[in-house]
């Protein structure tokens, strides 16, 4: 008879899928068990690879999308297994997982199902792994947010249970639909999921279903997995806010009285989720524009008070908040459509550039509406208050606030685990990526014997029994296991290690060709070079970028050459700002540009642009014979450029040279 018949629906997560699948073939070893995966009709080739790479699976390919209770129920009719598991894709198991999970079953015959401890991928626990039905009190606790500010009270954070040690098994309402496990008995009993419900919610249900016939749900920390969260319903078009509410009502409505109370409780969720959601996410930009609103009003209203020519006294009580609001309204507006407000960035370039095409268009409405004409005046005022405020406000918040920082995306300071014979084609992939920037710190051996050991220029800092240390020592954000060379046990230990320290936590492919991360899968097989992609090949990005250069040149050179000259001839001093202000006149001449390569203008024979006064290689202080690293950053500008890249890189420049007065 099968030991484990182990159930996977699928939907476009062929990597996680493959990963997954990988670490089942060393947690199954000892176990006669079946691996069934139910395709929900995946466009990413996943039915195509799996059946090329995975001989022993068996595959169901759907033709449509049917949701995860009905996928599961298909698999659920063929499996043949003594006990049956559903797990998620997106998931990675360790060696003992099934073991533990088998063993707890033998011991406690009224265990009906069962759940694992879930890790999410930074080391935490991932809440949902344990909870309570949603009754009228748990969710009203949980909307209210009741639960989050009493996590340790059985009255208010039944929810997730949080009051709970996560280390100690409980019996609880129900697990998560991530990692279910299950006696055969069971399922002949009570039958699979609902498929009334599309997504979310089933796993409710299916619990609720198995404590009413009379077995019992069990956590069980004895083993875990980790599960990124959520990434089928990142490549669908659901709206998974909406759908996850819905299920709850529904769950609500068949197993609990229809309450009036309760349906409004769940939609009033819905509105107060998204909008939380929005704000967390554009937080900045909209307290950043909040900001410059109020400074325009005060700006506007400081204005009146100063011109009075003639016999003009200030606006009409007529017109009046409105000649106030209105334009503050538009200025914002302005500033939105040219990239001012940005989630991670307080730019004050584009600010500038903003409020020049602000004042245009107000400038120029005056003259549509007469009976505003006196107050081109006011706003040539305001405009020069509102240059300095809100230039000042953001300068100070990066200054003083320490906010408003753009980083540069992707960039990664990254440790390697593996050993020396494995690891080296997979440090060649990841310095030829050009999608993300991984800077490679160092590697991590898996004994202390290999410690000191070098490969090239890079060093084995330690093992994994101090990876933690290196970790915070060396300011890491990123560590890639290479699959090849350590357990899944190993892997999971360090992560529970290093919970709390923001640290993306990667697995590589089998092959190398691909890592597993937190929200993404990064391709090692893309080809490095292709004309196409580059927005440096782009005629359009090459005409907008000469055109940049000239327009604010010619302001550098007539605004800010002649100040920087004689405060130089007077101090003596020559900053680095100062260089930089004296190397503009080449890019007048077309023979440099503002923001480029480092030196050279082609790699390999593609085009980077002309060497840049700056660039990223300035900002992120690469040694400039580090050859490997430079063109690294120089094909990822290469790649991506644009004006804003190109502005943002200026005004970090600008904050680097003025503000921290790096020499």
């Amino acid at each position: 008879m099968i030991d484990l018949s182990i159930i996977i629906v699928n939907y476009n997560v062929k990597e996680f899928l493959k990963n997954l699948l990988n670490s089942l073939q060393k947690a199954v070893k000892n176990l006669n068990t079946e691996i069934i995966i139910v395709d929900n009709a995946s466009t990413d080739g996943s039915v195509e690879e799996i059946s090329r790479v995975f001989k022993d699976v068996q595959i169901i390919a759907n033709i449509k999308n049917l949701g995860f209770g009905k996928a599961n129920n298909i698999a659920l009719e063929k499996a043949k297994g003594k006990y049956i598991l559903l797990i998620n894709p997106d998931t990675i198991v360790r060696e003992d997982t099934f073991s533990k999970m088998i063993e707890f079953f033998e011991t406690n015959n009224q265990a009906g199902m069962l759940g694992c401890k879930v890790l999410n991928p930074d080391g935490s626990l991932q809440l949902p792994c344990r909870r309570s039905f949603p009754t009228p009190w748990v969710s009203f606790t949980k909307v209210a947010g009741l639960s989050s500010l009493f996590p340790n009270s059985r009255l208010f954070a039944k929810y997730n249970l949080t009051y709970l040690d996560e280390n100690e098994v409980n019996e609880v309402d129900a697990i998560s639909g991530a990692f279910m496990m299950l006696r055969r008995e069971v399922y002949e009993k009570i039958g699979g999921f609902d498929p009334q419900f599309f997504m979310y919610g089933e796993d409710l249900d299916l619990c609720y279903r198995t404590q009413q016939s009379g077995y019992k749900v069990y956590y069980v920390p004895h083993t875990e997995i980790i599960h990124y969260k959520g990434e089928s319903t990142r490549r669908s078009n659901l709206d998974e806010t909406r759908v996850f509410y819905n299920a709850m009502s529904l769950f609500v409505k068949k197993h609990f009285s229809a309450s009036f109370f309760v349906e409004w409780i769940l939609q009033i969720a819905i509105i107060l989720r998204r909008t939380v959601a929005f704000v967390n996410v554009y937080k900045l930009p909209i307290i950043s524009a909040v900001i410059d609103f109020t400074f325009f009003v005060v700006a506007l209203l400081l204005a009146e008070s100063f011109y009075h020519p003639g016999t003009w006294q200030g606006f009409p009580d007529i017109v009046k908040p409105y000649v106030y609001l209105i334009p503050a309204f538009m200025q914002v507006i302005v500033s939105f459509f040219t990239g001012t407000y940005r989630k991670d960035s307080l730019s004050v370039l584009r600010l500038l550039i903003s409020l020049f095409f602000g004042l245009l268009i107000l400038s120029s409405a005056t003259f549509f509406l007469k009976q505003f004409g006196y107050s081109r005046a006011v706003f040539l005022i305001s405009y020069g208050f509102l240059v300095l405020s809100l230039s000042g406000w953001r300068i100070f918040a990066k200054l003083g606030l320490k906010v408003g920082f753009s980083e540069l995306k992707n960039k990664n300071y990254t440790l390697i685990v593996g050993e020396m014979r494995n690891i080296e084609q997979l440090i060649d992939k990841l310095k030829t990526t050009v999608s993300h920037i991984y800077n490679i710190k160092g590697l991590i051996g898996l004994d202390q014997k290999i410690v000191g050991q070098s490969l090239g220029n890079l060093h084995f800092k330690g093992s994994i029994e101090n990876i933690k240390k290196i970790i915070i020592s060396e300011k890491i954000n990123t560590v890639v296991f290479s699959s090849k060379d350590i357990s899944y046990d190993r892997i999971f230990a360090v992560v529970s290690e290093c919970q709390g320290l923001n640290v993306q936590f990667l697995v590589s492919g089998t092959n190398q060709d691909y890592l597993v991360g937190k929200s993404e899968i990064t391709s090692l097989e893309e080809i490095p070079f292709t004309r196409l992609f580059y927005n440096m090949s782009s005629f359009s990005h090459k005409t907008i970028k000469l055109f940049f250069d000239l327009i604010l040149s010619s302001l550098i050179i007539i605004f800010i050459f002649p100040f920087v000259f004689l405060f130089t001839k007077l101090s003596g001093k020559k900053s680095n700002f100062a260089k930089l202000v004296f190397e503009v006149p080449s890019v007048i001449l077309l023979r440099k540009s503002l923001v480029g390569p480092h030196s050279v203008s082609y790699y390999q024979g593609l085009y980077l642009g002309k060497p840049g006064l700056t660039g990223l290689w300035n900002l992120e202080n690469i040694r400039k014979d580090d050859v490997e690293e430079m063109n690294r950053v120089n094909l990822y500008y290469a790649k991506n450029m644009n004006v804003w890249l190109d502005m943002d890189i200026i005004g970090r420049t600008l904050t680097k040279y003025l503000i921290n007065k790096e020499k």
